[in-house]
């Protein structure tokens, strides 16, 4: 059991509470241990084993109990038996935006609302009008995130997939009669979102290779078992398919299961000029004076075609063939180019860490630079800075810049674009910090035209750096605002703002679709991990995989500046 999967069921034990009606303070209290668990500097598991979890703030003699049993046995009866007070579906309305604990306690409670079906039904028929607190506003935006939550009911975030793609890719390429291992699809391409995962392995005994994969311990349904190929659900539900192809085959197969289709369809209509057919297993000739090229590499197989080798993440057929006729594919940034971060939050807002602990953890990760842009005062819901708090944090990050050579914190503040565009703080209080992130995170329901207006007004503000998740989606879960990109992309350029890339693996927002025209405009992109824990520092690597996708390169991105160029840089802002 891992620390993730400790302090997730201590979550979920406090949710259940929630919905039992017990005291804040005991819901409360199983919070502070999941925090604790996943922040504390010892190894908690492993006393956990050694039954020496005692005095750490945060876990008291209850908490103490139960992570030890459940860290020993895998299992935890407490929790077993107040999850079976009620029905699994029930926790499905936990992913529908817009119901928290206490809206789903009345809905269970007054109306047996214990599903998104059953729910959707209350809403349709008009029985949860009845409910205070779901007026007709709010049942129509329960319906809309209904309706979201269900046409991506199959799909699974990049960051989500990340770790156990890695873990099972490695397991294949550890096989003894695997020669090459690649994961393919839009895992590959970097899309923001999967529906599944292909892998693909070159073996000179391929059913040895599909009985292997359906028999991984990850797996939890075989959907179909094959002499080359094989289905299976992982026990999180995801799809994933196995290819085992020849050697030879291997290159066009990592081609044609990369995809996109769009891509593969332009590279076989280009291969048909040339009097070839490309297929999955190779090149034949359609033409009788056609030479069939003998390709090794993916790499040749562009060249054979004339073209320069295409990055996986441009594969869309968004230009990218075109550029590669033409010698002009973009030099993509790369994640070791990057240097800092500036959208990052501590305890003195809603993250999990100390300046401290957070500066820490930017240099153990190579970075020269790190800014910390807790909430103002606004974002009350994630105990936002008053001015007197943000001064004083300011002075407390020049104070702490001191003990250090060859890295720097730098004082800034993620501001919040009031209803009318207005700003959360004074120029006089914006003109003390390093840089300014401005962002809304209320009345998400603006008309596009008076959203894209409030952002546009604040980018305005001289003050203003750069302009935060620019659309406020949660990716699966929470559909974007309506907002104008190519006007708020005309405004950046025009103002000099800085629109980040937010690598939240919810958000990667500004969406990547919109990243190439921007970087046309002049338009400077920050990769930022809006780091509300040390861990999340490492979201970098998505905001690079989406940066890569939308065509930019190392000079597009401001957080590859080093040290020296971001201060002369910020220092040239008003």
């Amino acid at each position: 059991m891992t620390r993730d999967e400790v302090a997730d069921i201590l979550t979920e034990i406090a949710l259940l509470l929630e919905l039992k009606g017990e005291n804040v303070f005991k819901t409360k209290a199983y919070r502070t241990g999941a925090e604790t668990v996943l922040n504390h500097e010892a190894d908690i598991l492993d006393l956990a084993k050694k039954n020496k979890i005692t005095g750490i703030k945060g876990i008291g003699a209850a908490l103490q109990q139960k992570i030890t049993e459940l860290v020993q046995t895998g299992k935890l009866d407490f929790y077993e038996h107040l999850k079976a007070e009620f029905p699994p579906t029930l926790f499905d309305l936990f992913g529908i935006s817009g119901l928290g604990p206490k809206k789903i306690k009345a809905l269970y409670d007054q109306l047996k609302v214990d599903s998104i079906d059953k729910l959707e039904a209350a809403c349709k028929d008009g029985s949860i009008s009845s409910l205070s607190g779901f007026g007709a506003k709010t049942v129509a935006n329960l319906l809309d995130a209904i309706a979201f939550k269900k046409q991506f009911a199959d799909m699974f975030h990049l960051g989500e997939v990340s770790p156990l793609a890695i873990t099972l890719r490695d397991k294949l390429a550890d096989h003894p009669k695997v020669y090459q291992c690649e994961i393919a699809g839009s895992f590959r391409r970097s899309k923001e979102t999967l529906h599944d995962l292909d892998f693909l392995v070159a073996t000179n005994e391929p059913e040895t290779l599909t009985e292997f994969f359906t028999q991984l311990p990850e797996v939890e349904k075989v959907i179909s078992h094959g002499s080359t190929k094989a289905q299976i659900y992982l026990t999180n539900g995801l799809q994933c398919d196995l290819r085992a192809v020849s050697t030879k085959q291997f290159p066009f197969a990592l081609q044609y299961f990369s995809g996109s289709k769009e891509h593969n369809v332009a590279l076989r209509s280009r291969a048909k000029k040339f009097g070839l057919s490309l297929n999955e297993y190779d090149f034949t000739k359609i033409r009788e004076d056609a030479k069939v090229p003998e390709c090794h590499t993916e790499q040749e197989i562009y060249q054979a075609l004339q073209l320069d080798w295409v990055p996986p993440e441009l594969r869309e057929n968004r230009g990218e063939i075109e550029a590669a006729e033409q010698g002009s594919l973009p030099k993509l940034v790369e994640l070791d180019q990057l240097r800092g971060a500036f959208h990052n939050h501590t305890t003195a807002s809603d993250g999990k860490n100390s300046l401290q602990e957070m500066a820490e953890a930017a240099q153990e990760i190579g970075l020269q630079y790190l800014g910390i842009a807790d909430h103002s005062k606004s974002s009350f819901q994630a105990n936002g800075l008053y001015p007197d708090r943000l001064l004083k944090q300011v002075a407390e990050i020049k104070k702490l810049n001191q003990q250090w050579d060859h890295f720097q914190l730098l004082a800034g503040s993620e501001v919040d674009i009031l209803k009318d565009g207005s700003l959360d703080f004074d120029d006089s209080i914006l003109a003390q910090l390093d840089y300014v992130v401005a962002s809304v995170h209320n009345a998400f329901t603006l008309d596009e035209d008076t959203m894209t207006k409030r952002i546009i007004r604040a980018m305005e503000n001289p003050h203003v750096t750069m302009l935060g998740h620019l659309t406020g989606r949660l990716l699966l879960k929470r559909a974007s605002y309506q907002v104008n990109h190519e006007k708020i992309i005309d405004c950046a350029a025009e103002t000099g703002t800085i629109i980040e890339l937010n690598a939240n693996y919810y958000r990667l927002d500004m969406d990547w679709r919109w990243w190439k025209k921007a970087r046309d405009k002049g338009v400077k992109c920050a990769i930022n991990p809006d780091a509300h824990h040390t861990d999340h520092l490492q979201f970098l690597h998505y905001g690079v995989q989406i940066a890569r996708k939308g065509w930019l390169r190392r000079e597009d991105v401001m957080n590859c500046l080093n040290l020296v160029e971001i201060k002369e840089f910020l220092a040239s802002k008003p």
